[in-house]
């Protein structure tokens, strides 16, 4: 978790953009496990600063986030694959 714990607890006014893997897909080659999420989760509540991340729509997700402002961006995507299965409902927060 060397990536989610490098996040400074404190910003002021520094903007973070934040672009994990999308949860229980495929195609990303990095490990990034359900603790690291939570971590993300529990850092966006107490960062000093404005915080924007892009991830699926999924509802282990929303339960991870609950309670953060979320935008449905309403997009279809596929994870390292063009030709398979469209997923739709990107998130943000």
């Amino acid at each position: 978790m060397a990536g989610v714990n490098a996040c400074p607890s404190t910003t002021g006014r520094t903007p973070f953009y934040l672009d994990p893997p999308y949860w229980q897909t495929e195609g990303y080659g990095v490990p990034f496990e359900w603790p690291e999420y939570e971590a993300l989760a529990t850092a966006m509540r107490t960062v000093k600063g404005k915080v924007m991340m892009s991830i699926n729509d999924h509802p282990d997700i929303r339960r991870a986030f609950d309670g953060l402002v979320m935008f449905d961006t309403g997009i279809t995507y596929s994870v390292g694959n063009a030709n398979g299965p469209q997923k739709k409902g990107g998130g943000g927060w």
